[in-house]
């Protein structure tokens, strides 16, 4: 009955050195209110100077994003007032930006694809940190004036899966391209969402509701359904137009709800004008040509990885989703003989089932030469990928074992003697004439028990492909 309409702001802390206007340092989780000068203070006289680092970072978004950059962009002052901005205002850029109309380009599990335009990123300086204790609320001014690019989309997508979509593929960009941690839990990729409904085949914008802040994908995706169904359900009920209002909403992870946090401005309400401390930005035909050599992307290497090492598009897809887990594999196949199938198993499914708590791909006892060498001994045939996963068990527990001595000491190299396996196959053979008259006579399942039984006698160390042959060979 209705459709969604669901626009996105990000808001991406940029990992410079130093603040957006002045020298003082980003360094996040120090004392509060150290990280300070008289320029992030607001202090009668003091200057603000574009920290140029800045603008590089912003022209590699918009190279990543098939963006306009705009040669000449200006800051202009956004008015208002609170207890964590301490200039009563924000330089933001609202006339001419930085970077705009990009596009973004989503994937769905059915291999289906939509574009999602970029209406503009824009930079801005970054409001300090308001701290509750109790009955006393706290203001930290270290935040105020790190460096920010608000990354704001066009209303064009139609459900909280594609948000979500959207907003991991945002931040596998950042992230590829090294402009910002996108850290969620530290604030430093911040997300608000504009939700409004409407009848199917409608094309009017309705009443636009702004659920602000949230920090993880999983909270985004229920806030995005908990607004709907609240519009929708007041749509049915005939109370639209008196429930529904422009309005910032929060999202109470808890009570699993949108509540009221403020009503929405307008533009006219911040008194936009030109930042009269500051010259436009210009950028450069030098930094156009430095900066717009960017690193690959994460579309990029998924169809490489494809042609390059055989992999099918979903496993292309879990492997780039993020630079770290893009990197670890490039580093794997280095390792000579190793295949893409045995290389993605360990990476994708056996490593991370194994990495709990702080421990993750960036600190893993198990790097990526080493799970390349194991990969490499599972392609040899030296031994199975169940042993694998127990030399892997091992070395999780003892990082600097050696893989060999590892494999000789658990005694899980395969068998691949003939001769042995043969013998084997042999006794399994003559303790078991009715199964192998079952066989014969059409009951082709039981192969499966014979195979069954040899790795069984072998204790797993028999290679599987060649006690195949040998029992096709035997049993005919």
């Amino acid at each position: 009955m209705f459709e969604v309409v669901i626009g996105l702001e990000v808001h991406v802390q940029l990992n410079t050195k130093t603040k957006l206007f002045c020298s003082c340092p980003t360094s996040f989780n120090h004392k509060q209110n150290t990280n300070t000068c008289p320029t992030c203070l607001a202090l009668p006289g003091a200057l603000p100077v574009l920290n140029k680092e800045v603008m590089h970072k912003s022209i590699m978004l918009g190279t990543a994003i098939d963006a306009t950059i705009n040669k000449n962009s200006y800051f202009d002052r956004k008015s208002y007032f609170y207890p964590d901005s301490p200039s009563a205002y924000q330089i933001t850029q609202l006339y001419t930006p930085i970077v705009e109309h990009g596009t973004l380009t989503i994937n769905f599990e059915d291999g289906s694809e939509k574009t999602i335009r970029i209406n503009r990123a824009h930079i801005e300086a970054d409001a300090g940190k308001n701290i509750h204790d109790g009955d006393i609320s706290k203001v930290d001014l270290n935040r105020a004036g790190t460096p920010l690019l608000e990354i704001v989309s066009e209303p064009d997508m139609r459900s909280a899966e594609e948000a979500i979509l959207y907003l991991k593929k945002l931040h596998s960009i950042i992230r590829y391209l090294g402009i910002g941690d996108a850290n969620m839990q530290e604030g430093s990729f911040r997300v608000d969402v504009n939700v409004s409904i409407r009848p199917k085949g409608d094309e009017k914008l309705y009443t636009r509701v702004e659920v602000k802040n949230i920090n993880s994908f999983k909270f985004i995706e229920k806030a995005i359904e908990v607004e709907v169904n609240r519009q929708s359900e007041a749509w049915e009920d005939g109370v639209y137009d008196e429930e529904i209002s422009q309005e910032t909403r929060l999202f109470d992870q808890v009570k699993n709800e949108t509540r009221s946090m403020r009503g929405k401005e307008e533009a006219a309400d911040y008194r936009y004008f030109p930042e009269p401390d500051l010259l436009k930005a210009v950028v450069t035909d030098e930094m156009m040509e430095k900066y717009t050599i960017i690193p690959e992307l994460p579309d990029a290497k998924k169809e490489r990885f494809i042609k390059e090492f055989g992999l099918n598009a979903y496993n292309a897809d879990v492997i780039t989703s993020t630079v770290e887990m893009a990197q670890f594999f490039e580093t794997m196949m280095q390792e000579e003989g190793v295949t893409g199938k045995t290389a993605t198993s360990l990476l994708t499914v056996e490593l991370p089932a194994r990495l709990k708590g702080e421990v993750n791909l960036t600190n893993s006892p198990v790097d990526a030469k080493k799970l390349g060498f194991l990969a490499k001994r599972v392609d040899d045939k030296t031994i199975s990928i169940k042993a694998a996963k127990e030399v892997l068990d091992f070395l999780m527990e003892n990082a600097d074992a050696d893989i060999d001595d590892t494999i000789e000491k658990l005694g899980l190299q395969q068998m691949t003697d003939t001769g042995a396996l043969e013998s084997m196959c042999d006794a399994i053979i003559d303790a078991n004439p009715e199964k192998v008259e079952q066989y014969q006579g059409g009951k082709e399942k039981l192969f499966g028990f014979f195979v069954g039984q040899v790795m069984k006698a072998s204790k797993g160390s028999a290679n599987p492909q060649v006690v195949n042959e040998i029992l096709k060979a035997k049993l005919g």
